[in-house]
């Protein structure tokens, strides 16, 4: 259940299971019209549109495996990392992240003392950093606000990691748990006490590892992200062709789920608005954690109430595209990020040309903002006018500029955003141990061990992969 990309996969992992010989009958249903979820691009005048997402995460391998499994290899395409410079709005304009900042943490001390980002106390406070220990008693989770707080102090929490993370996840530092948000941070510290040690040495073991792996020839290293590039859309439609067509049902809103004996075994009854209704013996839930909490509640109320806990937030992308009297303009760079100090609606903006090449014809440029979050989630509720007026008063006010875009597109993604609050991996842990109750079920999708695109393909092939085991004997 579920036609975005986790549901796609976990479908192309079941149907290749079924060509390889596995007695097995899959089928995919999916509310809307159309499949994709959140994945859809859009080619415009030579300019390539995201809706959602525009990029994975290159050091998570899940999406890059199954682009090559699809025969999308030639496409994939990297950041063009060489032209990479990510600003801050701070105090009304414009200032560059320090170099070596790998998402938080400073491994360059030269670019931080020189940065206006932070006073004088705050790099103090990052450079005795160096010298903090494990935690002799560690504790449960806590805040990534804390977290980054006891480490590196406010500013740096309200200067840079809180519109770092405002711009992955729309969500609120001072709810957000460390533990699942920052895990890699976190057993730094329970490791190495010092964030700052710990990252400089797992840099020091990656170049040793690549040196080794080379044979003595440093690898060049990976861009930071990946794309298609004909855009992400290619993946959900190259996993779209792969199905029998025969076997999707889109514009299916289910209602409920039953128990229901199915080959004498008990299986579900799956009613779906409109009179439709499917019977199954396992049931893959590749949808938002509230709508598995809605379908499940007549089966399992405790379930459904842990499911029903993990929260999401909305979000807004706004493309704007331009013609080349405003490229030049443009500081070199990805684009920026917004503070919540600033008080501004933006959170971000990202100049597509720049990140990734053939996102628009020679010389012209595409901007794209995102507004919403859990800092704004009224935005949402604004019209197109209203919010195009209110991103290109901004931009102007940021960027100095007051050219008239080509043309724009809106995109609202309400629920979309999986928040990993305070606590989420007991939340977690709580459904996991619920599911042994019903072992052919199966959750995928970004609310639980993840929210990148990669993530959503592992959690598809997981599940897959589980309820095969159980329904093939």
């Amino acid at each position: 259940m579920g036609g975005g990309v986790s549901g796609l996969t976990a479908a192309y992992a079941l149907a290749r299971a079924r060509q390889a010989g596995a007695p097995i009958e899959e089928f995919l249903i999916e509310a809307k019209d159309g499949l994709g979820g959140v994945i859809q691009t859009e080619n415009v005048n030579g300019f390539l549109i995201e809706a959602g997402p525009d990029s994975f995460l290159t050091e998570k391998p899940e999406a890059a495996v199954l682009c090559r499994e699809l025969g999308l290899g030639e496409s994939l395409l990297g950041s063009n990392d060489g032209e990479r410079r990510t600003y801050i709005l701070h105090r009304g304009r414009l200032v560059p992240l320090p170099d070596g900042l790998m998402l938080l943490v400073p491994t360059r001390i030269w670019p931080v003392i020189t940065s206006s980002l932070l006073p004088m106390g705050a790099k103090l406070s990052m450079a005795s950093e160096w010298f903090m220990s494990p935690p002799d008693n560690p504790s449960g989770d806590v805040s990534v606000a804390d977290f980054v707080r006891r480490h590196f102090g406010s500013e740096l929490l309200d200067n840079i990691a809180d519109p770092l993370l405002a711009g992955v996840y729309g969500g609120d530092s001072a709810s957000l748990s460390a533990r699942s948000v920052l895990s890699r941070f976190w057993q730094m510290e329970q490791k190495y006490g010092s964030l700052t040690r710990g990252v400089l040495k797992a840099r020091g073991q990656r170049r040793a590892d690549a040196k080794k792996n080379s044979r003595g020839t440093p690898a060049p290293l990976p861009p930071l992200f990946t794309t298609l590039k004909g855009g992400l859309g290619q993946l959900t439609e190259a996993l779209a062709k792969n199905l029998d067509c025969a076997r999707v049902f889109s514009g299916r809103r289910i209602e409920s789920i039953e128990i229901e004996q199915v080959n004498s075994k008990d299986g579900y009854r799956i009613r779906c608005l409109g009179g439709a209704s499917f019977v199954a013996d396992a049931i893959i839930l590749a949808v938002p954690a509230f709508e598995c909490s809605r379908l499940l509640a007549g089966l399992d109320a405790a379930l459904a109430k842990s499911l029903a806990t993990i929260n999401y937030s909305s979000a807004m992308t706004v493309a704007l595209a331009y013609d080349a009297a405003l490229a030049g303009k443009l500081p070199p760079g990805f684009g920026f990020l917004v503070p919540q100090k600033e008080k501004r609606r933006l959170l971000a903006c990202t100049f597509v040309h720049a990140k990734f090449s053939q996102r628009a014809p020679a010389g012209q440029a595409l901007l794209r903002c995102f507004l919403g979050g859990s800092r704004d989630p009224g935005v949402l509720e604004l019209s197109d006018e209203a919010i195009i007026r209110i991103v290109r008063e901004e931009l102007e006010t940021v960027l100095k500029f007051s050219a008239t875009p080509l043309f724009h597109r809106v995109h609202r993604w309400p629920r979309a955003m999986a928040q990993y609050q305070v606590g989420h991996e007991e939340t977690v842990t709580r459904i996991q141990t619920r599911l042994q109750s019903h072992l052919t079920l199966a959750l995928a999708g970004n609310a639980y061990s993840g929210i990148g695109i990669s993530d959503c393909v592992r959690t598809g092939r997981a599940a897959a992969e589980g309820v095969l085991q159980k329904v093939v004997r």
